[in-house]
């Protein structure tokens, strides 16, 4: 039956093994592992997780620490991202959390939050052509001949497990990994970043697309380059521990240039979708559509009536072809489980069009592709704007530095 039973609260005293028995139950036939091998990732999901990381938030030293990867107690990241990418937190929020913060610490975090902001903006402006080499083809690479990924290397060994155990990197390893595939490997971009995707409790096309292509070089025009110099400086105790230590592949920078310049989408100053300015039909949609984008209770269409029904729907053709890890689930079904038990809410699996045709529904503005095509069929009656940290005006979305003077903050 494509209506499902509330997941499980921990807030009501459930425990989060309750939760994956629940995504094993009702969607484990649809994840990477199957109903038997789901497990939890390292982030709990739901408001509660994400209130208490933002009030216990202290960005003192990020400036220093920020690419800190061993050991992990020195990590300066503020471990945000996976309540920000489904909207329990609003960069707004999180840019007013660190207005206290010292100064250098202050700049370079929300630095980082206005990158994730020209991720979203990208991301509204070119779509699904972000699949696709934005400015240069992926440099060529030759002289590799084993996996990109290799056991035998101590660094990628413990930096995949780690995405595989916890479903999350510090941003430091999230481009080791990317640039160890695609600028010293040769494989394919486009793979690399499916295969991180389906594992991060943070995964957006918007943000680890923007990531791949500016490390490759796809996006940026110059290709990061990884080596042994990394590891010795950032965690020097992988490579004290590596077997490969006397004999490291990495041990000089890779050989790769730009790749050649491609004719990719339109990057130049222009309008990026914004969505409305002010809320389209207030009070007239009778149930919250919410999507994985916006389960936060400060979403702006939840949070217009505190007592208007919600209904989330488990989208069974596209996890079906995605197939992510089941702790991604698990974070969404904790979430959806602690809103269920404070308002009422519809969990669904099926087809999002025809699960929820002929509703009168609410809903929040997404600057993503799929919000727009599904919306497109269902017509909200009432729809809210997206909390933008920078609102989107015509601006270049060629590079990082001509946003920010185009839609400067």
């Amino acid at each position: 039956m494509p209506l499902l039973p509330d997941p499980p609260s921990i807030t009501d005293g459930a425990t989060t093994e309750d939760v994956v028995r629940w995504v094993a139950d009702h969607l484990g036939d649809l994840t990477l592992e199957g109903p038997d091998g789901i497990a939890a990732g390292g982030f709990r999901g739901g408001q509660q997780a994400a209130d208490q990381a933002l009030a216990t938030l202290d960005i003192t030293g990020y400036a220093r620490d920020r690419s800190v990867v061993l050991p992990v107690e020195r990590r300066g990241a503020s471990r945000m991202s996976p309540y920000i990418r489904h909207g329990l937190l609003s960069l707004p929020a999180v840019w007013s959390a660190v207005a206290d913060a010292p100064t250098r610490d202050r700049g370079k975090y929300r630095d980082e939050l206005l990158w994730q902001e020209f991720a979203r903006h990208l991301y509204a402006r070119v779509g699904a052509a972000s699949r696709e080499p934005l400015t240069r083809a992926q440099p060529a690479a030759v002289g590799w001949a084993a996996e990109p990924w290799p056991a035998e290397m101590n660094c990628m060994d413990s930096m995949v497990g780690e995405l595989h155990e916890h479903g999350w990197l510090v941003n430091q390893t999230r481009m080791w990994l990317a640039s160890q595939w695609a600028v010293r490997a040769g494989a394919d971009w486009r793979d690399g970043e499916q295969e991180m995707f389906v594992h991060l409790l943070d995964g957006s096309r918007a943000a680890n697309r923007l990531g791949w292509q500016w490390t490759v070089g796809t996006g940026s025009g110059k290709p990061y380059g990884f080596s042994r110099w990394q590891v010795q400086k950032r965690a020097p105790q992988l490579c004290r521990d590596c077997k490969l230590a006397s004999a490291c592949p990495i041990e000089q920078w890779p050989d790769a240039g730009p790749g050649r310049v491609v004719d990719g989408p339109d990057l130049d100053k222009g309008p990026i979708p914004a969505g409305p300015v002010e809320v389209v039909g207030a009070g007239t949609g009778e149930q919250v559509w919410l999507t994985a984008e916006s389960l936060g209770v400060s979403d702006p269409a939840l949070a217009a009536d505190a007592g208007r029904p919600a209904v989330f729907v488990f989208d069974e053709p596209l996890l079906t072809r995605l197939r992510l890890s089941g702790k991604r689930l698990v974070f969404l079904a904790e979430t959806l489980g602690e809103l269920a038990a404070s308002r009422p809410l519809e969990v669904r699996r099926g087809v999002v069009a025809q699960e929820l045709a002929g509703r009168s529904l609410a809903a929040t503005w997404t600057p993503v592709p799929g919000w727009s095509r599904i919306s497109g069929r269902l017509e909200p009656d009432e729809v809210h704007p997206w909390p933008w940290l920078v609102r989107p005006g015509p601006a270049s979305v060629r590079s990082f530095s001509a946003w920010r003077r185009d839609s400067h903050r």
